[in-house]
């Protein structure tokens, strides 16, 4: 378990790094990065979800139980963290940093660690996994940003966010795809050419989705040389306590209250408990947030979940 999971971690680490060597050393223009965070939020990633959602293969998983239980700990841990920000008092813009390293998870690490597990199987269980909460998580971070950010929303603006959202709009489609059987278009089926559609364009959509997960990285360690550390640890200890306790603790229970085990029930803790997406630090920047802030999460959470995931998946497995 710990070399598969080191062999995981470590490139993510590395590219962090890259990216923080990079902006030290003035290599990239400054205006780059600002260039390839845009880039990152309304090309690259919502191509990686939709890709992963429509092409994700289902058969033979226990859907629903898995589905029910991700998004309850899901739903249950976001509940949680406004009520936690009322007693807190944290800064808006701080809260949504606290708030995505609560409940987003990078889906990268999880579907590699599933796939290395259970093998066929695995991929199968972490395709549900993000099939029930990439939509889920998205859509809450969404109106987290509008209701706390410094860019103050009214209800109108919030359905706007949500619906123009490049975040969800690629996993709505993502969906609609797989729900309806058409799928992403490798080449000239008959159903390419009755809806018009191009030719190739799963490749496509795959490649650019890829690409995702470096650039964004990349952007995280560019990123890290604007933290304060000093006056953060109060929402670097809440973000990874959530992430790595509550959040995988809350799908435990709920595993075993919805009668959830074996298989799906590991993978279903395994993507509760993994350390927050590189994508938080993209929406953070283009969404109003304390990207520095978030850029720290992401590392520190990285780093800390070589630890922390197999003391999670050892009570799971256990």
């Amino acid at each position: 378990m710990l070399p598969l999971l080191l062999t995981t971690l470590v490139p993510i680490i590395l590219l962090i790094a890259l990216g923080t060597l990079l902006r030290v050393r003035g290599f990239l223009a400054e205006g780059f990065w600002p260039g390839a965070e845009r880039l990152s939020y309304y090309v690259l990633l919502p191509s990686l979800f939709l890709h992963g959602l429509a092409t994700a293969n289902l058969e033979g998983v226990p859907v629903f139980g898995m589905v029910g239980v991700l998004m309850l700990s899901t739903l249950a841990g976001a509940l949680l963290l406004v009520l936690y920000q009322g007693a807190a008092g944290h800064d808006g813009a701080d809260f949504t940093s606290v708030f995505q390293g609560g409940i987003r998870f990078n889906n990268y690490i999880g579907a590699t660690l599933a796939a290395g597990i259970y093998g066929s199987a695995g991929i199968a269980l972490a395709a549900v996994a993000n099939a029930a909460i990439v939509p889920l998580v998205n859509l809450l971070c969404v109106l987290v940003f509008a209701r706390f950010s410094a860019r103050h929303s009214s209800p109108l603006t919030v359905l706007r966010a949500i619906f123009a959202n490049p975040l969800i709009v690629g996993c709505a489609a993502g969906l609609l795809l797989r729900v309806t059987g058409l799928g992403l278009p490798a080449g000239l089926e008959p159903t390419v050419k009755a809806l018009g559609l191009p030719a190739g364009l799963e490749p496509t959509v795959k490649a650019l989705g890829q690409a995702a997960l470096p650039l964004g990285l990349l952007c995280v360690g560019a990123a890290l040389g604007g933290a304060r550390m000093g006056q953060q640890v109060k929402p670097l200890v809440a973000a990874s306590a959530f992430k790595f306790l509550v959040m995988p603790l809350t799908t435990f229970g709920l595993c075993r209250l919805l009668g959830l085990s074996g298989q799906a029930a590991v993978v279903a803790v395994l993507f509760q408990a993994l350390p927050t997406a590189s994508s938080s630090y993209v929406m953070a920047r283009q969404m109003g947030g304390n990207a520095p802030l978030m850029a720290t999460i992401i590392a520190l959470q990285t780093v800390a979940a070589a630890a922390t995931l197999p003391l999670m998946l050892s009570l799971t497995l256990s």
